[in-house]
């Protein structure tokens, strides 16, 4: 045990003794409410357990919430060790599961394998999309499946760097090119960095203009429906969205602006954490930027190597009729990583319940005290984000406590994921992924 555990709900277990996952791809863990099953997607690397023989091996831990039993089941073996190729994961309507994943920006492949029905253990052959005559070769990431107007979309970053889109009319065992969702000329690595959600006849999302290392981002909101992207109150950014010329993210709704002052604080460079909407409408995103940094050129971050040593969580919060709330929700530490110094430890927003939050920090966000290692904390709210309540999941833990999920899938349970261990690079880790799930009327 990698700390002590602590809390109504009791202690984690290990669901995977070498994994870890980024954040912009989705569904990264789901549960069959009927079966009682979670299936969490992860990748191993060569410094883990297994080491070389294991490492970039493409992995789901398919674990049964009735005995706790984990299975690890491979979908791909040695990818590449890097945990920006972690799987999106649907559940289709035969019963079948859908993986779906990628490289990290090192070849033009969209991957993917179908289930036999009701069974995550047994996954028919791998299937890829070729993108190459679109990309030039210059490579795709990440992956994000989500339905609308009975097609299946999987959000890619792709052409140009930007957002773009497959879309599959047989529940992903076929899949063709929609399109691209917005562009802007590239400052630095990449455009947009995109977190979706979606009810099936509608799609949210929260953007970025580039990666926050090269641009002093801004974090805009839009939504897809009837084939139109919208801003947040309704207006109409692009009425054939996925067709022909793609618009600017600029032309969406700004939810949290780059070098904008909180609380007589500047903050800079934003990014996107997580994003759910519930069933009246009302959206949730948790948000980060840099606090204190005194604001310059957008671009100036193109010299920003330097250390990043306070990093803020804001919370924003949509009502169903378009107009936003932003909160500072809580200090995120200084950069995870020296190389990403805009990295945190994450926060995962309740698929169910949008004013409960799981949130990873080394700084106590009861007293601001500063904690030998990241810990998971939940908070939650009842006035939109004004207040928040706290209390430990983890506590005086001797690894790190990083990027937590929430499972949905079953609306009665709250199964919280998050892998532990010591992580130098996306590519460079000893984590072991960990479940914690709690029947929903036991939560406090």
């Amino acid at each position: 045990m990698k700390g002590s555990e602590v809390g109504s709900a009791g202690r984690p277990s290990v669901v995977n003794d070498n994994g870890a996952w980024c954040w912009f791809q989705d569904e990264r863990a789901l549960v069959d409410a009927a079966t009682q099953t979670l299936v969490v997607g992860s990748i191993a690397v060569g410094d883990g357990p297994g080491g070389e023989a294991r490492s970039g091996n493409v992995e789901l831990a398919v674990v049964d919430l009735r005995t706790g039993t984990s299975t690890i089941v491979v979908l791909h073996e040695r990818l590449e060790a890097d945990d920006h190729n972690v799987p999106a994961l649907w559940r289709r309507s035969d019963g079948r599961w859908l993986a779906v994943y990628a490289r990290h920006k090192t070849d033009d492949l969209t991957r993917w394998r179908i289930s036999e029905p009701g069974d995550p253990t047994r996954w028919g052959p791998e299937r890829s999309f070729d993108w190459s005559e679109l990309t030039g070769g210059r490579g795709v990431t990440y992956s994000n499946l989500h339905a609308l107007d009975g097609r299946l979309y999987c959000f890619v970053r792709a052409v140009n760097d930007d957002p773009c889109a497959l879309v599959s009319d047989d529940e992903g065992a076929t899949w063709t090119y929609a399109g691209k969702l917005f562009t802007r000329p590239k400052v630095g690595y990449v455009n947009g960095y995109t977190r979706y959600v979606s009810d099936g006849a509608r799609i949210d999302l929260v953007t970025t203009d580039h990666h926050p290392r090269d641009f002093d981002n801004c974090v805009y909101h839009g939504y897809v429906a009837g084939g139109a992207l919208y801003r947040s109150d309704g207006s109409v950014v692009d009425e054939t969205a996925l067709t022909g010329d793609a618009p600017s993210q600029e032309k969406l709704t700004t939810v949290l602006a780059g070098s904008s002052q909180w609380g007589g604080e500047w903050m800079t460079h934003c990014w996107t954490t997580d994003i759910r909407r519930s069933a009246d409408g009302t959206v949730a995103a948790v948000l980060t930027a840099r606090a204190g940094a005194a604001p310059a050129s957008a671009e100036a971050g193109l010299d920003s190597w330097r250390p990043v040593p306070d990093l803020r969580f804001f919370y924003a919060r949509m009502s169903p009729s378009g107009e936003w709330e932003v909160h500072q929700l809580a200090h995120a530490g200084p950069g995870l990583l020296p190389h990403e110094q805009d990295y945190t430890g994450l926060a995962a927003i309740d698929p169910y319940d949008l004013g409960s939050l799981y949130v990873s920090t080394p700084v106590d966000p009861r007293d601001g005290s500063v904690m030998p290692h990241y810990e998971i904390f939940h908070a939650y709210t009842s006035d939109g984000g004004a207040t928040w309540r706290w209390r430990p999941i983890t506590e005086k833990s001797d690894v790190d406590n990083l990027r937590p999920i929430v499972a949905p899938g079953d609306p009665g349970r709250v199964p919280l994921l998050w892998f532990r261990g010591a992580m130098t690079a996306s590519q460079h880790y000893r984590c072991e992924v960990v479940l914690l799930d709690t029947p929903r009327d036991r939560r406090d």
